[in-house]
């Protein structure tokens, strides 16, 4: 049996390729109406409309009854991980994160959070270029499975991996996840590029760029060049960076576009992470010394400065070699 906790659009969408591969699987949210509408209808309409899903879903507002399962995939909002990891019985299982982001109060990494809140459990990360519309329609995904214990590694992808949906392993948990948070920041930019009628230049040149502080930035903290360069980092960049169906991105678009963040956050029912991750990330970055310009523009950006005026800006930098 699998537990998956949080029953946005990702969690769902988790959900389903895990009973795709004959596992029962115990689906929390917070909102009972939620849990009683996908109980009746077999839909999560208000998060993955149009996706039929098996009857081997069972949702829940029940944690104690989703901790029972052999593994629980983490899929809340990054900021309130800590929150329903206190509230999660402790047990040994291993626990999947699958959120991406940086808690703000304590610049920790999600697997950081949930290894403090369960020690004894161990601590895995599933992240890369991943469209939750796609994964509950059966389309090829390959994601990054990250993990220091092995032998967890393959049993939670035992759980998962399906001809449509394969997991690399890798032990670099650090760098799946730092891959997983940037990208978000990096795809508010690359939208605010699209809004703002920048050109496909523009966006393929702050990809690249983007790349580089995400990396400059993982190295600091330890991780693997590789791990960036992978499916978890790059190939999760180049998706969220092209598509109006990141939350990110579109996020980014409005504000190029000219609208007011408060007003473009406040009408999403979904949570693009990035705008949270972004002055955390900014923090971060400036206590390991580490330069990251874009993400620097994004948080100027969210904090209401003009869209030309951030442009300006990021484009009269001295000019440096490549790196």
């Amino acid at each position: 049996m699998v537990g998956v906790i949080g029953a946005g659009a990702w969690g769902t969408a988790l959900a389903q390729v895990a009973a795709s591969n004959g596992h029962d699987v115990r689906l929390w949210a917070r909102d009972p109406a939620l849990v009683a509408a996908i109980n009746a209808t077999h839909e999560n309409a208000a998060y993955l409309p149009a996706a039929a899903l098996s009857p081997r879903i069972s949702a829940t507002t029940d944690l104690a009854w989703v901790a029972e399962a052999e593994v629980n995939l983490m899929v809340t909002p990054a900021q309130a991980m800590r929150s329903v990891l206190t509230a999660l019985p402790a047990r040994a299982q291993p626990l999947v994160v699958c959120s991406k982001g940086i808690e703000a109060s304590t610049h920790l990494l999600m697997s950081e959070v949930a290894a403090a809140e369960h020690p004894d459990s161990p601590v895995l990360v599933l992240s890369g270029p991943t469209f939750a519309h796609e994964v509950a329609r059966g389309l090829p995904t390959a994601v990054t499975l990250a993990g220091e214990d092995a032998a967890a590694r393959a049993r939670v992808a035992d759980l998962i991996a399906a001809p449509h949906f394969r997991p690399y392993a890798s032990a670099d948990v650090i760098g799946a996840e730092i891959g997983g948070a940037v990208k978000n920041v990096l795809a508010i930019a690359c939208g605010v590029v699209e809004g703002a009628g920048l050109g496909q230049n523009a966006r393929a040149a702050l990809i690249a760029r983007g790349f580089a502080e995400m990396t400059r930035f993982g190295l600091a903290k330890g991780a693997r060049a590789e791990t960036l360069a992978g499916l978890s980092g790059l190939g999760d960049l180049v998706l969220t960076c092209s598509s109006t169906a990141s939350r990110n991105f579109s996020l980014g678009a409005g504000i190029g576009r000219g609208e007011p963040v408060r007003a473009l956050l406040a009408e999403r029912r979904t949570v693009a992470e990035g705008a949270h991750t972004a002055p955390v990330l900014h923090e971060a970055a400036a206590a390991a010394g580490v330069e990251m310009p874009i993400t620097a523009a994004v948080c100027a950006l969210l904090d209401g400065a003009p869209v030309r005026a951030v442009i300006d800006a990021l484009l009269a930098r001295p000019l440096r070699e490549e790196g």
